[in-house]
């Protein structure tokens, strides 16, 4: 058999709706904002080596066609149960620039059968991306237990597995990157998705705590959070047919509760339906973008791609925002000059505290009254003691006066 995948990228380079050749005058008209230092005319790219876990996926491929044409080195990965080795080593007939390998990112031996065959390959691994991934639809009841540990045992220990087999050696040349895939469903619940979702959101923990872990071997990763992505890139399988629109979901036969045309649960569903092929994001753009990411000087925690993911997550952190704001009243005692006006707010909810505050007013109008009446006494009893020492002192000069008379007549008569 041929070539098909590379045939096919020099058939869509021929068409202008979707061409895009590795100049640099065409790059800069899609490109990291410069302060990630991305490659350009002025900044050009080093060769590095890539390990593509998920290669036959949709975003995959296009990852491993995106990094060939620009002569970076590719190692891609194909799922053990769904390709052929021979399938996967016809990708590219340079073996200096291209190795095809088949593994199951579920099983840790196979992940490190990759890592060790690509070393032995190329010398090293520069830049890691995983494309793999694997959900259900339909309600969190209607899916049982195998198919839920089956999603958490792909997307999170998948993503655990290539990161713990692979850090010793990013460790040991003190540089690495990883590109792990997410999803909009690593940051907003989506109905129909539930523990689709509850893995994006591992994923998203596991990144963010790591990241403090490595950085100081030079180790770097990004988060992708791609938002449905259109097929605008030709990717057809060794049988020759097109690669499914969603193969990587299953949808789950819904229970009669969850049956009805309005049911929310059926959403995911009736989103892809109603896609169809007209999902906003290119993919080929979008590629071209995580090429990028894995040249850039500092690369970002998170990449959002297409304006499906930047609408929605947007709006998702304003709603939490919001809600923060609204309720946080009850862990933070207001700003000075802000009583009145958090009492204006609330108004008729604090009747009680209004009452208690009319109540103790009273009380401290009657505790006055209580002082008034205490002074004048006070007062009444302070005039009192002054007569009464007026009083004596009156009698004692009288006594003394009577008393010098007496004694004058006593005198006279002597």
């Amino acid at each position: 058999m041929g070539d098909p995948l590379f045939e096919a990228l020099q058939q869509q380079q021929q068409h202008d709706a979707v061409a895009w050749l590795p100049s640099y005058s065409q790059l800069s008209k899609l490109q990291l904002p410069a302060t990630t230092n991305p490659p350009s005319a002025t900044n050009p790219p080093k060769q590095k080596v890539w390990l593509i876990f998920g290669a036959t996926g949709h975003m995959g491929r296009s990852v491993t066609k995106s990094a060939l044409s620009h002569g970076d080195i590719v190692c891609a990965v194909g799922r053990t149960f769904e390709n052929s080795l021979s399938s996967m080593q016809n990708w590219h007939k340079d073996p200096d620039r291209y190795l095809g390998l088949l593994c199951d990112v579920r099983i840790r031996e196979t992940v490190q059968a990759v890592i060790n065959k690509t070393m032995q390959q190329f010398g090293r691994i520069d830049i890691i991306a995983n494309c793999s991934g694997y959900g259900v639809i339909g309600s969190c009841e209607d899916q049982d237990e195998q198919e839920i540990r089956n999603q958490f045992e792909t997307n999170f220990m998948g993503t655990l597995n290539i990161i713990q087999l692979s850090l010793p050696s990013f460790r040991e040349r003190q540089q690495g990157r990883y590109l792990i895939f997410s999803s909009t469903s690593g940051a907003l619940g989506v109905p129909g998705l539930g523990p689709y979702c509850a893995t994006k959101y591992a994923i998203e923990g596991l990144i963010e705590s790591m990241l403090y872990e490595v950085d100081t071997f030079n180790i770097k990763a990004t988060l992708v959070q791609p938002g449905h992505l259109r097929r605008d890139d030709v990717h057809v399988q060794a049988n020759g047919d097109r690669l499914p629109m969603f193969g990587h979901f299953k949808v789950a036969k819904a229970s009669e509760p969850y049956q009805g045309k309005d049911s929310p649960a059926a959403h995911a569903k009736r989103m892809l339906h109603w896609m169809g092929d007209n999902q906003p994001t290119s993919v080929v753009k979008a590629a071209e973008l995580v090429w990028q990411l894995g040249h850039c000087s500092y690369p970002p925690l998170r990449l959002l791609l297409g304006t499906f993911a930047v609408d929605s997550i947007r709006d998702r952190l304003k709603s939490i925002i919001e809600e923060i704001e609204d309720w946080k009243h009850l862990n933070f005692l207001p700003l000075e000059g802000q009583e009145l006006e958090l009492e204006e707010e609330q108004g008729p909810e604090n009747d009680n505290d209004q009452e208690q505050e009319e109540q103790d007013q009273d009380q401290d109008e009657d505790d006055d009254v209580d002082d008034d009446a205490h002074d004048d006494l006070h007062d009444d009893d302070e005039a009192g003691t002054k007569d009464q020492v007026k009083l004596e002192e009156q009698e004692s000069l009288d006594k003394r006066k009577e008393t010098s008379v007496t004694r004058d007549v006593a005198m006279e008569e002597g």
